[in-house]
Formats: C-alpha cells, structure tokens, sequence
C-alpha cells in the first residue's frame, strides 16, 4: 500500500479524534476537516476534495436523513404519552416474581429503539428507583441492566440514529440489519442482566448518600439492599412513575383520564418495525422463485411492490408517526403542543443528521483518493478475518473519543469502500461497527455520566459497574460476530 495513502487515512482518524478530544469542535466538524485532511494528503485536487465532501454528504442525507429525523419523532410521543411506561409495566408484570432485573433489561432494549438511551434512561429510571423503594434493595443492579439493555439496541438495531446511518452508509438492507441486530440483543441481554446481578450487590455500599437516601429512605437496611431486597410483584400497582398530566396537562371537563396499555403504546414502534422486515422478507422469497437480481427485474414482480412500498423505512416510520400522534395522544390535545414535541425532537436529531452526513463525506472522499482501495489490497493481506477491521476501528475510535455513535459512523465511512473489493457482506461489515462501538463507557461518554449520576457511583465504583457492563457485552459480541459471519458470509 503506498505510504502516502496510508498516511493521509491515520492522519484522517486521528484528526477526528484530536479535535474532538482537545478542542471545542464537536464530531461534525471534526468529520469534515478529517475528510479534508485526507483528501489533501492523498493527493486529490483541492476542489475535487471539496466535491466529494458535498457528494458524500448529500447522498447520505437523501437516504437516511428522513428516516432519522421520522425515528426521533416516534420516540418523542412514545415518552410524552406514556407509552413507554406502560411497555416497561407490562415486562415486568410478564416476567413475574423475582425477575425484576431480566424485565427492566427488556424494558431497556425495547424503549431504546425510538427513544436516545440517554433520554430513555432518565425517562425508565424512575421505574427503577420506585421497584427499589419497594423492594428495599437491588437499586445498582436494576439500573445496570436497565442502561445496559438500552445500550444493546442502541447501538445494534435501527432505526435507531447510529446503527440507521451505518445501514445507510454501508448499503446494508436495513431489515436484515434489523433482524440481526434483534437477534444479537436478545443473545447479549444474558450478558447484561449476569454481569448486573453479579456486581450489583458488591457496589450498593458504594452508593452515594444522596442517592442511597433519595432511593431507600432515612431507614435503608444496607444488608438488605445487598442481598437484592423483598418481592416487589404483589406492590407493582402502588409504583407510580408517569403522571400524564405532567406532559399532556389536566384532563378537560368531560373527558376521561388518559390512559394507554401495552399492546396500543407498542403500534408506533412494532407497525414500522415489521414492515420494514416484511419487506425484506417477501423481496428475499421474490428473488429465490424467480431469479431476479437486478432491481429493473426485481420490481416487475407486481405482487412484491405493495410490500417494496410499504416497507420501505420512510413509509413505514410515517405511519409509525400517524399512529403516534393520533392512537397514543388524547384527542383534546392541542395541536401546538403536539408541535412543540415534533420540534424537540427535530431539534435533538440535528446533530445526528450533520455528524452522519458528514460521516458519508468521509467516506466519498476515503472512496476518490483512493485511501479505500489501497487498505483495502493492505487489509486483504493481512491473516485476520475481513470483518474484524470496522470492529477494531469502531473499538479504537469508541475509547479514544467516546460516542458509539460517532465511533459506528466513523468504522462505517472508512469501511464503505473495503465491501466490495474485500467481498464482506454490508449486513456483516454493520454488525461489526456496531459491536465495536460499545467497548468500555467511560469518562468522555456522555451516557456514562447519565447512568453513573443517576445511580449514585463515583469513582472506581462507577468503572467497575458502568464500564464493565459495556465492556463485557462488547466481548460478548466477538463469538456472535464469528458466527454471524459463517451464516451471512
């Protein structure tokens, strides 16, 4: 591989990772001075490096961004309307006695697909603080698990931001994507919730006392709490821990109290998500009975186009908003509240839209100067399997700099131009951006501080529980990622 495009690569990472670690420039800025830097040193013309920046960006952005900004606004109704937490009551009166860190687990990983798990957390953390109350103990090992299992569809299972834009940047299908990532979670929820009930209770000593006394009261039994506390089953009607009025105001005279169950606060979620898959589905039977490949071919079959249409993810998170909006909200709600909602959630996708199209920068300018096709003959060379290249630099990014977001999208835009001519499947080159990205939460990862604070560990408390929690599902991944490469090749 010629020196000078490796060189222009490294200088390309490592500036994204200096200025967002040493400057107060954010990750979409660093991406795009990254992209120049690379298509400078390579060698291109400085206005064809230009060229690729605008090209990269918007051809991502025309791909994903609707899809993004559609996800983000789904999440939002799911919290103000109480959605979520009818989901998080149904799991845990599911999965029954004693099980209480197994269901907030699941609780975790279902909200996080709409909702950003820091969000998410904050949102759930209530619900663990009042089975805490009640129970008398087990707070450390129930917020584990609860943060942890967000963390797993976080950053494994669009449309989710970060794993919808490395779908998109990489050209994976997305409901294969979605399947797999779906199957990767409920493979490393075990992980999660073993690791949390392991050391859990040797951290509740290590509770700060505000936390401690917000939790358990002046009379807390550290024992107790230790040993995982009483049966909350029996008492789960007395935890209260969304007030509909707090977000949608008091009921109007006249009419009914708001009230949602599980299975209607499920549809905005489920509806798109099992489009979506059925269209990957239906196209997969449509090419194995007819032996169409090309997409001119393809979409002659005129019984696949309803599901083509349907499940595309534009259309399928569009009617996830339309049941949002007019299934999960009272009818009385004024439609300038509603407003206000979709503006906030616009408004908390921005940066994820900017730090992914400007990750597809990267990657258009990675895939002109060459530097794409040059790691790619390097790599190829190398005794290790093609795959583990976007985990290992998924991995490194993740640790140097923090966001998993920002660590997925910069493995994928790097990768993009390796799948072709190293012959990994897009599904299999996602998974191992993905998983890579999860490795050791630590101080420069904003999620960190979310789960810490709310918990109440500091310290080596903190990395004991929060950092190993992530650590371990993200070793957890490697064996699946080997598997996983057998099966989808």
């Amino acid at each position: 591989m010629d020196v000078r495009l490796i060189l222009a690569l490294v200088l390309g990472i490592a500036t994204i990772v200096v200025l967002v670690l040493r400057t107060r420039l954010d990750a979409f800025v660093a991406l795009l001075i990254a992209a120049l830097v690379t298509g400078l040193v390579a060698g291109q013309e400085i206005l064809g490096v230009i060229d690729s920046v605008t090209t990269g960006f918007g051809s991502t952005l025309a791909s994903i961004g609707i899809v993004i900004g559609l996800g983000v606004a789904v999440g939002k109704i799911l919290e103000v309307s109480g959605a979520a937490d009818a989901l998080a009551r149904a799991f845990l009166r599911g999965f029954g006695k004693g099980k209480e860190p197994w269901a907030v687990g699941t609780v975790g990983s279902l909200v996080s697909i709409p909702v950003f798990c820091d969000s998410g957390f904050v949102i759930m953390n209530p619900l663990a603080r009042s089975i805490a109350r009640v129970k008398r103990g087990g707070y450390v090992t129930l917020c584990l698990a609860l943060g942890c299992g967000m963390t797993l569809t976080h950053h494994m299972v669009p449309p989710t931001p970060g794993p919808l834009a490395v779908s998109g940047l990489l050209g994976a299908d997305l409901g294969a994507v979605i399947l797999t990532g779906m199957i990767f979670t409920v493979l490393l929820l075990p992980v999660v919730v073993l690791y949390a009930k392991w050391m859990g209770p040797k951290l509740e000593s290590r509770l700060n006392t505000e936390v401690a006394a917000d939790v358990y009261g002046a009379d807390h039994d550290l024992a107790l709490a230790e040993s995982g506390g009483e049966d909350v089953h029996s008492k789960l009607d007395t935890i209260q821990t969304y007030r509909a009025e707090d977000f949608l105001g008091e009921t109007p005279a006249g009419k009914k109290p708001h009230r949602i169950n599980a299975f209607i606060g499920s549809l905005p979620l489920l509806v798109p998500l099992l489009l979506i898959v059925l269209n990957t589905v239906t196209a997969a039977i449509d090419k194995n009975a007819t032996g169409q490949i090309n997409a001119e071919e393809y979409a002659a079959s005129d019984w696949v186009i309803p599901f083509l249409f349907l499940g595309n993810p534009v259309i399928a998170l569009i009617i996830g908003i339309i049941l949002a909006v007019y299934v999960l909200l009272p009818r009385w709600t004024p439609r300038t509240k509603v407003h206000s909602w979709l503006a906030q959630a616009a408004e908390s996708a921005g940066l994820i839209l900017l730090i992914t199209g400007a990750g597809g920068a990267f990657g258009q300018v990675l895939r002109d100067s060459g530097v794409g096709d040059a790691l790619a003959g390097a790599v190829s060379a190398l005794p290790m399997p093609a795959f583990i290249v976007p985990f290992v630099i998924a991995s490194l990014v993740r640790v140097a700099q923090g966001s998993g977001t920002v660590a997925m999208i910069t493995a994928a835009s790097v990768t993009a131009p390796l799948v072709g001519s190293l012959g990994i499947s897009p599904v299999m080159a996602a998974m191992a951006c993905v998983c890579g990205s999860m490795v050791f939460s630590y101080f420069n990862d904003s999620y960190f501080w979310v789960v810490t604070r709310f918990t109440g560990l500091d310290g080596t408390a903190a990395l004991k529980g929060w950092s190993g929690i992530t650590t371990a599902v993200w070793a957890g991944s490697i064996p699946l990622l080997f598997i996983a490469n057998l099966v989808i090749g």
